[in-house]
């Protein structure tokens, strides 16, 4: 596939009217793109330098989770393409439980991820809830503890290689993969400026941990949402407008408090942000990847998918 082909049918599939385009729309746009066939000649002509190196390579960074984030498509704000790159090394910060400014949508290439959806519940697991925005396109996360709540898995799902999925805005959940793996991940048209991050007592975060740096807020009532394709599914927002404990994220984005930047009023000993029975620790900055590790992993998938 030619790359200004590949733009148009995002263009054209996810819409451009006012509303935000569907997590069906975004996922069946990824699982096309992501077929061999389609995403083996796209990333070849990418890896050949048939793109904007300097601007795909300063949106392109390893995440603090261990896995490089690789910007194919710039389309902002309609839309942003990337490759994930998991590693599957041991010992890795576990993901947090978040939700994204946007709907979302992922196709494993190679590997296989496990998604965990939640929501709020009075009989669920107690954790800290944080409210985190971004310094703009690749700038830092910055985090601010709103409130304690409690929280319900819903269901868990494994993808392997050619299935999909779809996340609503406002959907919460973690993804965890234990081995290397590959996903095409499609950020949409932002829907606020802020995200909801979820450390359950007991457990260790990381700031910006899993966020695939779209990230978003509440929803409706729990339903799966399955669509009709044994290879996908489109999950509907798991959380109840206004139900997170103390103060549940809104559209409206508003500005972080004065005085409660980046982990402040906490105790940063050890580059951790505490707050009762959940921390956080400080990320590394977001450091963008050199052209060369840039072009070479893009190289390596195109050979792994026969271009």
């Amino acid at each position: 596939m030619q790359i200004e082909e590949a733009r148009r049918l995002l263009a054209e599939r996810l819409g451009g009217g006012p509303g935000p385009p569907s997590p069906e729309s975004a996922r069946a746009v990824t699982a096309r793109l992501a077929h061999p066939d389609t995403l083996g000649p796209l990333v070849r002509r990418l890896s050949a330098g048939d793109l904007d190196l300097a601007e795909c390579t300063r949106l392109s960074y390893r995440h603090v989770l261990g896995f490089d984030k690789l910007l194919l498509l710039a389309g902002a704000p309609r839309f942003m393409l990337r490759v994930h790159f998991w590693h599957g090394r041991a010992g890795g910060v576990p993901e947090d439980i978040h939700n994204h400014r946007c709907a979302i949508a992922s196709a494993v290439v190679r590997g296989r991820v496990r998604m965990e959806c939640y929501e709020t519940a009075a009989n669920g697991v107690p954790a800290t809830a944080y409210r985190e925005t971004i310094d703009g396109p690749g700038g830092a996360w910055r985090l601010r503890r709103v409130g304690d709540a409690r929280l319900r898995l819903l269901w868990t799902e494994q993808y392997g290689p050619g299935q999909s999925y779809g996340l609503a805005a406002h959907t919460l959940h973690r993804v965890v993969s234990e081995e290397p793996t590959v996903t095409l991940f499609l950020e949409t048209s932002p829907q606020r400026s802020v995200t909801d991050v979820y450390v359950r007592h007991g457990h260790r975060g990381t700031a910006g941990a899993g966020r695939d740096s779209s990230s978003t807020t509440n929803a409706a009532p729990a339903t799966d949402g399955r669509v009709a394709d044994d290879n996908s599914a489109t999950v509907s927002p798991s959380v109840a407008e206004g139900s997170v404990t103390h103060g549940s994220a809104t559209n409206s984005g508003s500005p972080m408090d004065s005085g409660s930047a980046m982990y402040n009023g906490n105790d940063r000993s050890s580059g951790v942000l505490r707050s009762g029975g959940a921390e956080r620790a400080v990320p590394p900055p977001k450091t963008p990847l050199s052209p060369a590790v840039y072009l070479a992993e893009l190289d390596s998938l195109a050979g792994s998918l026969g271009y």
